[in-house]
């Protein structure tokens, strides 16, 4: 161990429900905890938005929540890292301080038409971002604010106005506007950044109409950004690190060689695999850097993100009230040997890898008068399986290699009823680490190894396996469930202009 065992690492982990804070030790085992939900607004259908102020104090009032838990003065902390949800964009003015708009959030769905007209063409915008053009990432959202805005673009052409996504955010708050600086994990997310130069691409920026003056700082992940402003945290804190959550993920598993790969289900699934320092153009999934450290170059991952999954288990429960709670569903989905011949797409939010498709809309497939509450609780899981599944086939098809092993995390790896049908539909050994928060561990990493915590190559040990699950369905039966699934998507596709005037 290369650093001291009195020193500390605070993460800040500002996620799409709820924002988070974890105080790490130096064995990477939390001390101390807050959490705080965030208000979801949604001002027309497809639409989704969240108070960028909100999250700034919520964030700092979980992080204070943490450190009181944990017992410590504020001043043993030698790091913080930041992890966030990683497209949805702020934009606020320099000068104030203040939000120009709300933050446009990942799910948002408004600016479909316009990315369609990118998806005539997305060759060259695939090889320079290795992303695929729709409206979860920021560019679009960015240039949407800056035509629909008033005084928006003016503001950027006085050079007053910062873009940011939320990590830039936070960051611009933490040191009391000094430092308007991003990581390179976040900014391959925003379909202007190159992630071969790893550099701001300005003829990408001319395609979107976005002034260049807006744009934060690119610096690796693990880097010191300087430091938190007494006045706002008590004391001057240094920032370490910051790294997108589900590179942080990636991270905290400690997936450092190529071929890894990890799954987070959380309110969509992120399914990511290293691939080492060399980026992978994917036709099915998105290439983003997976993390970078100041002395190496960075390291690359293939993506698929599923929008919604662990969002659909919440809808069924508080949208429609078919169930009390997580509890209650999961009891009900044990219930039935299998799910009547009844699949759920949870495409509310469209279609992501390996579909892209954002006029898909959710569906309940396969009713009959037999079909009970039981069969749509054991469906909805099911599709959180699918997806996966899904992605690993593109995956596999991408890199040329089957994984054999899936690292697990988020709130949903914790039911083994879910984990077990994940095993048996994809065929693969799922692990489960001991700790699952593994999104803010990787960021504590990230930030540890700039404060001279922990080094690269000592990672592994820390990370623990709390259980396995082995595949057991027949090939057959899995195959054929399977078949069902891709048909109940091809349904869904398409629909978003269907019913309406």
């Amino acid at each position: 161990m290369c650093g001291s065992e009195d020193g500390y690492v605070l993460t800040l982990d500002a996620g799409t429900t709820s924002v988070r804070a974890i105080v790490w030790d130096h064995e990477g085992n939390p001390r101390g905890s807050g959490q705080y939900g965030v208000t979801q607004f949604y001002p027309y259908p497809g639409w989704m938005e969240q108070d960028p102020e909100e999250i700034w104090h919520l964030q700092w009032r979980a992080a204070e929540d943490a450190i009181s838990s944990a017992g410590i003065e504020k001043g043993r902390l030698v790091g913080i890292g930041i992890t966030n949800q990683r497209e949805t964009s702020v934009l606020w003015d320099a000068r104030t301080g203040r939000p120009v708009y709300s933050a446009i959030v990942w799910q948002d769905r408004r600016t479909s038409s316009y990315t369609d007209m990118l998806k005539e063409n997305p060759g060259e915008l695939r090889e320079r971002t290795g992303l695929i053009p729709d409206p979860y990432f920021s560019a679009p959202k960015v240039r949407w604010v800056l035509d629909n805005v008033p005084r928006a673009r003016d503001l950027a052409l006085l050079g007053d106005l910062r873009f940011g996504t939320i990590d830039s955010w936070l960051l611009w708050k933490l040191t009391g506007g000094r430092v308007h600086c991003t990581d390179h994990t976040n900014a391959s997310r925003t379909m202007l950044f190159n992630v071969n130069r790893l550099q701001w691409d300005h003829d990408l920026l001319e395609v979107f109409g976005i002034p260049g003056s807006i744009l934060p700082e690119v610096r690796p992940s693990s880097f010191t950004y300087g430091y938190t402003d007494e006045s706002v945290t008590g004391v001057s804190i240094p920032v370490t690190g910051m790294i997108g959550d589900q590179q942080a993920s990636l991270f905290g598993h400690t997936a450092l060689s190529p071929g890894q790969v990890k799954n987070t289900y959380g309110t969509g699934s992120f399914v990511l695999v290293n691939t080492g320092n060399r980026p992978v153009v994917s036709r099915e999934l998105v290439t983003t850097v997976a993390y970078s450290l100041e002395d190496h170059r960075a390291i690359y991952a293939l993506e698929g993100s599923i929008f919604v999954s662990g969002a659909i288990v919440e809808w069924l429960i508080d949208g429609l009230g078919l169930f009390k709670g997580v509890g209650e569903l999961v009891s009900q989905a044990e219930v039935v040997a299998d799910n009547g011949g009844v699949y759920t797409v949870p495409a509310m939010a469209g279609l992501g890898a390996p579909y892209w498709d954002p006029h898909a809309r959710g569906l309940i497939i396969g009713l009959t008068r037999g079909t009970t509450r039981a069969h749509i609780a054991r469906s909805a899981l099911e599709s959180i399986a699918y997806q996966t599944e899904d992605v690993l086939r593109a995956l596999s098809s991408s890199i040329r290699s089957r994984p054999s092993e899936l690292r697990v995390d988020g709130g949903a790896s914790g039911n083994d009823f879910l984990m077990q049908l994940q095993a048996d539909i994809s065929s693969v050994e799922v692990v489960r680490p001991g700790i699952l928060e593994t999104t803010s561990r990787g960021a504590a990493f990230i930030a540890g190894i700039a404060a001279g915590i922990w080094h690269l190559d000592e990672l592994p040990r820390l990370y623990r396996v709390e259980r396995r699950f082995q595949p057991r369905m027949d090939r057959s039966k899995r195959e054929d469930l399977y078949r069902g699934w891709k048909e109940a998507v091809r349904r869904s596709m398409g629909w978003s202009g269907y019913g309406r005037p």
